[in-house]
């Protein structure tokens, strides 16, 4: 008899294609309010499920007493409680490396654009307010050359940093729980502690994963540390990051502009004031969004699953404590 398994969100036919021959398929493309009950439903005699953004935690678990592995469709793992997973003996699964060099590219265009004021100047050109040559009111600052702050040298930060430092010229400054060698050695960068990397870039790039330790890790006190002219971004988790005080900093003039591609709340509220500042390029949390990245994540979030329901140690399994068997 197959495995009931539960996917949550839409994913291409060749990867439920892929699942289905192993397991039983209840498949959502997506849950709300119209169907969430009867995905809990569903959910008591599932042993796994996959998708991305809902929140597994004691009280959803209390409701599958059948689960042996839950598997996000993304790196991130924030919405897991893994320690509740843990204690269960629950597998849990995310999909790392694979998107990687898609979100460099991503993290890449927003320097560019917050730089050179792309976005702005779009509206400009499209609205027909250029009608004379463009002056030092509509100038950006270079990217090349300058000096580059990592906060999350992983994978994705690793590979930013090829394209900073081969693409760009760019001095690389990083800090990290622990030196990566491969990043000194092999791009030139340099590992220094977060206030002297906050003093020193002329942008300041967050890629962190969201844990009770960097929450919040970007406030008032480390916008002060950055310098005027320093552009500062964010496709890590929207809760790395006080926006209040990262609005107060942009305002003030603490920092010269962001780029951003997560927020606390999201979708983003449409009060939110970073929403009406010129001088902050905004994304709706597009870091991996191309069509085969995508594909690429939903498929290994799938082999994780179809691994764990037979026995096997699934490729990408989040450490928890739980043994395999």
């Amino acid at each position: 008899m197959k495995p009931k398994v539960i996917v949550y969100k839409k994913v291409e036919p060749e990867v439920l294609e892929y699942i289905q021959r192993t397991c039983d398929v209840v498949y959502f493309e997506g849950l709300d309010s119209l169907n969430y009950s009867e995905f809990l439903q569903e959910l008591k005699s599932a042993q796994g499920i996959l998708g991305s953004g809902l929140k597994v935690d004691k009280s959803l678990l209390d409701q599958a007493p059948q689960l042996k592995i839950v598997c996000n469709a993304s790196v991130g793992y924030d919405n897991f409680d893994v320690t509740e997973l843990s204690n269960r003996g629950i597998m849990a699964t995310n999909t790392p490396e694979v998107l990687n060099e898609t979100v460099a590219d991503t993290i890449m265009g927003l320097i560019l654009s917050t730089a050179r004021r792309m976005p702005e100047l779009d509206q400009l050109v499209k609205s027909g307010q250029w009608t004379s040559t463009i002056g030092e009111k509509w100038f950006g600052v270079d990217v090349h050359h300058k000096v580059l702050g990592i906060i999350g040298m992983g994978g994705i930060g690793s590979a930013v940093t090829k394209r900073a430092r081969f693409g760009f010229d760019m001095n690389i400054l990083y800090h990290n729980r622990s030196r990566n060698e491969e990043a000194e050695q092999k791009y030139g960068a340099t590992y220094c502690s977060m206030e002297d990397l906050l003093k020193q870039s002329d942008f300041v790039c967050l890629m962190t994963p969201l844990t009770p330790q960097t929450e919040n890790m970007m406030g008032e006190k480390e916008f002060k540390l950055m310098k005027e002219s320093a552009i500062f971004i964010n496709c890590s988790r929207g809760k790395t990051v006080d926006e209040d005080a990262l609005v107060h900093a942009l305002a003030t003039g603490e920092i010269y502009a962001a780029g951003l591609d997560v927020f606390v709340q999201e979708p983003v509220n449409e009060d939110n004031p970073l929403l009406s500042m010129k001088n902050v390029v905004t994304l709706p949390h597009i870091g991996s969004a191309t069509s085969e990245t995508r594909l690429k994540m939903a498929m290994l979030a799938a082999t994780n699953l179809v691994a764990g329901l037979q026995g096997e140690i699934p490729p990408t399994l989040i450490k928890t404590g739980v043994r395999v068997k």
